[in-house]
């Protein structure tokens, strides 16, 4: 079997995986770089989630074709205490190769992945994936480091490689699926017609794809407004974004956070709470985007749209607000406390909630700038007045607008990480 080029071989391997589709438990994670193109089609296909694991050989010092250990992603550190023990190395050269190779691990993973966090994997089916096996030593030291993160089970799933090989890793694995496994096997390069390098632009673009993206159109009181659905699937949860002050579904700032989130599996509602003839008037008067009362009534039926909408009717709803919108979210989430699991806020105006924050029982999460103090302020006295959790969150050195190098970075990883943790899905 010759394929293609990754992308191919990809397809091939997810119609070998079609058990482990549409399920919550099943993450792909794949070995960069030429995995992941791999592994994208892989999970696009399967509809779960993908990130990467970066594995790093300990090279024994004098002879760094051999390994002495790994370390992967995380800090994970696996180590080979044969070669240890027969190259007699000491804790001192370990430590100092490690450090070396971690912080290639941390550069790799800021170039591929940015700020975003790592997926969780702790109980989860992983499919480790690379674009073939020639000696197998990589994919031995990532299973022995993913082992570490304590996963259900590993799925090794690879192209093509040697026979033998594969057997080998399958026994330490709990299952390796390789779709080409020849007795002579000289290079993975020669079962591909295009083995071209993968480069760093192509892992980033493909980490940061979403799943399947529309464009929806939500009907209230006889007006229409307009929505860019985000479908991940399999999915907990379903988070609207409630834009504010003249922002729209366009918001660069909301869009970068919603992406974040698609790659934590999590489906979005990017939706705007003005009619298109309402946006006209509203950047003339200004007069729309403090009428927190209508906003919130759109805001509400967009999430009935969302809980009637057959697959998402069984997601978790979260809401992200920023400035008006988050007071938008709040009110909003008052008026159906049976179904919003989350509101995070960002650089948000509480207080525009009113009365409503008397009545938020979602936990709710509040990223303000620390340089923007009067905001500061007021998220901190209606943190005081909503009966649920709540909890403020200062980022270091932002502004309102978190234009500081790696400030919308930092908000995209704690919004993630609170919907992760807050929302449930619902029993159809």
């Amino acid at each position: 079997m010759i394929f293609k080029d990754r992308t191919d071989a990809g397809r091939v391997l997810a119609g070998l995986l079609r058990t482990y589709a549409y399920r919550d438990d099943v993450v792909v994670l794949a070995l960069p770089r030429g995995g992941v193109p791999v592994g994208y089609e892989i999970s696009r296909a399967l509809k779960v989630p993908l990130d990467i694991f970066v594995v790093r050989k300990l090279g024994v010092p004098g002879h760094e074709e051999l390994a002495m250990g790994a370390v992967a992603t995380g800090g994970i550190l696996h180590l080979n205490y044969d070669a240890i023990t027969a190259f007699q190395i000491g804790a001192d050269t370990i430590s100092r190769v490690s450090a070396i190779e971690e912080e290639e691990i941390r550069r790799r993973e800021r170039v591929y992945r940015g700020e975003r966090s790592p997926l969780r994997v702790e109980g989860k089916i992983v499919i480790l994936v690379d674009d073939g096996l020639a000696t197998g030593s990589t994919m031995r030291a990532a299973i022995a480091a993913l082992r570490q993160w304590k996963p259900a089970r590993i799925v090794v799933a690879v192209p093509a490689g040697a026979l033998e090989v594969c057997k080998e890793i399958g026994q330490e694995a709990d299952e390796a699926i390789c779709a080409a496994t020849p007795e002579s096997f000289h290079a993975v390069s020669q079962w591909y017609a295009d083995f071209r390098q993968t480069t760093d632009e192509e892992v980033r673009d493909l980490l940061s794809r979403p799943s399947e993206s529309a464009s929806v159109k939500i009907g209230v009181n006889g007006d229409v407004i307009q929505g860019d659905l985000t479908l991940v699937a399999p999915a907990r949860g379903t988070v609207i974004f409630s834009h504010g002050s003249g922002s729209s579904r366009q918001s660069p700032r909301n869009r970068y956070v919603a992406g974040v989130l698609n790659q934590h599996g999590i489906s979005t509602l990017l939706v705007d709470l003005l009619t298109a003839e309402e946006e006209v008037r509203d950047n003339k008067t200004l007069k729309h985007r403090f009428d927190i009362e209508l906003l919130a009534e759109r805001l509400v039926r967009a999430t009935d749209w969302v809980m009637k909408h057959p697959l998402l009717s069984t997601h978790g709803v979260g809401y992200f607000g920023a400035s008006t919108g988050a007071a938008a979210a709040l009110v909003a989430a008052s008026a159906r406390r049976d179904i919003v699991q989350a509101i995070v806020s960002r650089g948000g105006r509480p207080d525009l909630a009113g009365e409503a924050l008397s009545k938020v029982v979602a936990p709710t999460l509040l990223l303000v700038g620390d340089l923007d103090q009067t905001v500061v302020r007021v998220n901190r006295e209606a943190a005081g007045e909503m009966p649920g959790e709540t909890k403020i969150e200062l980022i270091p050195g932002a502004t309102h607008l978190f234009e500081e190098p790696g400030a919308l970075e930092r908000v995209a990883a704690l919004a993630s990480e609170w919907f992760e943790k807050k929302l449930i899905s619902i029993a159809a």
